[in-house]
């Protein structure tokens, strides 16, 4: 791996000691942790979930608190409050406030009293992302982000999780991708592998058995 990749999170260490990790279990936020604790006196990681207490997904929290000897703060999703509020398979609950993304961060700011927050952003994950990193760079002084790994490719994360033995949810290696919405591909791939996950994530979107059946009817993969 190319020196150069770890530019920024050296960069990043002349601004702050202290940094808040968003972590979900994918493998960029793996990487993105395991850089933090090497990197900075202070770390601390949050968890936004749509459903508390998935066992894989607290397979993999666990792990990392073992690994670290930290706490994952676990919070509630931002996207959650418009779940609930307009009704996303179930009743809308228009008692229910919306959460911004900016107020979800000032509370985990708030609770650690840490300002910082490193993501796993990378330019090249998507054009928007690209454009959105390219006009920030690693450090983005007005939103108080870092992007340690801005300029790294997919096959430099999985090198480094290969390499320093990260463990990386079962989900997360079928679906490509850390669970992180209530699409049709990850209901399905929870019904099919984690019934009882299933049956949690009903308990709280008891019609999120539509989006399976709609899947499957249109094709929507």
């Amino acid at each position: 791996m190319s020196s150069e990749l770890f530019d920024p999170i050296l960069t990043a260490k002349k601004v702050t000691q202290e940094v808040l990790v968003g972590f979900s279990g994918g493998k960029d936020s793996c990487v993105t942790l395991d850089l933090c604790f090497k990197h900075f006196k202070k770390v601390k990681a949050f968890f936004m979930y749509q459903v508390p207490g998935l066992s894989f997904q607290e397979k993999t929290i666990s792990w990392y608190e073992r690994k670290y000897g930290t706490e994952i703060l676990r919070v509630p999703h931002f996207e959650t409050s418009n779940f609930l509020r307009y009704g996303l398979y179930r009743e809308p609950d228009m008692t229910v406030p919306i959460v911004s993304t900016a107020e979800a961060y000032d509370y985990i700011r708030a609770v650690t009293g840490i300002y910082w927050i490193a993501g796993g952003e990378r330019i090249s994950d998507s054009i928007v992302r690209r454009a959105m990193l390219k006009n920030t760079g690693s450090i983005d002084t007005n939103r108080g982000r870092i992007y340690p790994l801005v300029y790294w490719n997919k096959k430099d994360v999985v090198h480094y999780c290969k390499v320093k033995k990260l463990y990386v949810g079962s989900e997360a290696k079928r679906l490509g991708f850390s669970f992180r919405s209530l699409d049709y591909k990850s209901l399905y791939m929870l019904k099919t592998y984690f019934p009882e996950d299933f049956e949690r994530v009903r308990k709280i979107y008891p019609f999120a058995e539509a989006a399976i059946l709609r899947g499957e009817q249109y094709g929507d993969q």
